[in-house]
């Protein structure tokens, strides 16, 4: 089964990847990045691997492996 890695470091906080998740396993995560924007978090239980966030995430936060 595939599995979701987040480069974070990458993350500005648009959360456009939020918006696209169908499981909304997407959220903020509550903590700034190194760039002092506010990431996000992957819950995997509800994730799909769908691949929704990583065809809609501007900035290549998401790989699926």
């Amino acid at each position: 089964m595939a599995k979701i890695k987040l480069s974070t470091e990458r993350c500005k906080g648009c959360f456009l990847c939020m918006s696209v998740c169908p499981k909304g396993a997407i959220s903020p995560a509550g903590v700034l990045g190194e760039k002092g924007y506010e990431i996000i978090k992957v819950d995997e239980e509800k994730c799909i691997q769908c691949g929704s966030c990583f065809r809609m995430c501007p900035d290549y936060v998401f790989e699926i492996e």
